[in-house]
Parts: structure tokens; sequence; C-alpha cells
């Protein structure tokens, strides 16, 4: 099964990611990533550790769009 993520935690995520590649991640985007997958975990009843790979795959690794 999928986990449903919410855009704002994408959103989250696509920001910490652009600042990753860049060299320049504060320590407030990072803390902010953390602290909405605990709370998106929680909503869901999914364990977050499972929610954050699930993000990062749909970040970092998206499917690529049908054709």
């Amino acid at each position: 099964m999928a986990i449903e993520l919410p855009d704002d935690l994408i959103e989250l995520e696509r920001s910490a990611w652009t600042e990753i590649q860049a060299g320049t991640l504060t320590l407030e985007t990072a803390a902010a990533v953390q602290a909405r997958v605990t709370v998106v975990a929680a909503e869901l009843g999914e364990n977050r550790y499972d929610v954050e790979q699930a993000l990062k795959r749909a970040v970092r690794h998206p499917e690529p769009e049908p054709a």
C-alpha cells in the first residue's frame, strides 16, 4: 500500500533536497521536515521511518510521468 503524502510535506522535502544539493541545508529546514514527518506519520497511523522513506522516494526518485 502506498502512503499518501500531503502536498505541504512534499514541498518541505523538495526545499530540503534543493538545499542538500546546493550544500546549504539549514538545521531549521531539516527540523521542519522531521517534525512534519512525525506529525503525518501519527495522523496516518504509519511508522515514521516508512513515511520518511516514501517521502524521499517521491522527491528524490519520482516515478516517470506516463506517456
